[in-house]
């Protein structure tokens, strides 16, 4: 009996925290669609809701990740997207989520590593997905663009997420 509640104290309080993390993200998410971003290429954003991902990935696993990540993605395609736009950030999402995982998983690559490994393998699946949708080739020639943005924003992602992780370990 007593396990029983403690199991079920432990996913009352993992589905708590789910729910908050998710919030967080979709949060993340649509603040930054405020922000202009003077780069001529559609759909870039800057990715501040991978900043909860990460964290998550390196405190919970890929399991948890991905589960954020997924539900993040669904919700915001649902409140500010479209059937489009969900197709891309879910397939561009689970892939940059196992991405990072991957590398993390070898132990052998920094946090910023990972975080533009993160970045660079969502916007090349983007583009790959672009491609197959639209059957315009020529979208290729984005991606020297989205690889320097994808550094450029990871970086940004893993220094966040590193902050981030590191105040979450003096409060364990």
């Amino acid at each position: 009996m007593e396990s029983q509640v403690s199991r079920n104290k432990k996913t009352t309080k993992d589905i708590v925290l789910s729910g908050i993390l998710c919030t967080l993200a979709i949060l993340l998410s649509y603040i930054e669609t405020f922000i202009p971003i003077p780069i001529p290429i559609p759909g870039f954003k800057l990715g501040f809701a991978n900043i909860v991902i990460v964290v998550i990935l390196y405190k919970y696993g890929l399991k948890y990740a991905m589960s954020v990540n997924i539900i993040r993605v669904i919700l915001s395609a649902l409140l500010f997207g479209n059937a489009l736009s969900f197709i891309y950030a879910f397939i561009s999402g689970v892939a940059s989520v196992f991405a990072m995982y991957l590398l993390k998983k070898i132990n052998k690559f920094s946090l910023i590593t990972i975080a533009i490994m993160g970045a660079l393998t969502h916007n090349i699946i983007q583009i790959v997905v672009a491609i197959i949708i639209t059957k315009a080739n020529s979208l290729i020639s984005y991606a020297p663009f989205l690889i320097i943005c994808s550094i450029i924003s990871g970086s940004v992602v893993a220094l966040l997420s590193s902050i981030i992780l590191k105040k979450l370990k003096r409060i364990d």
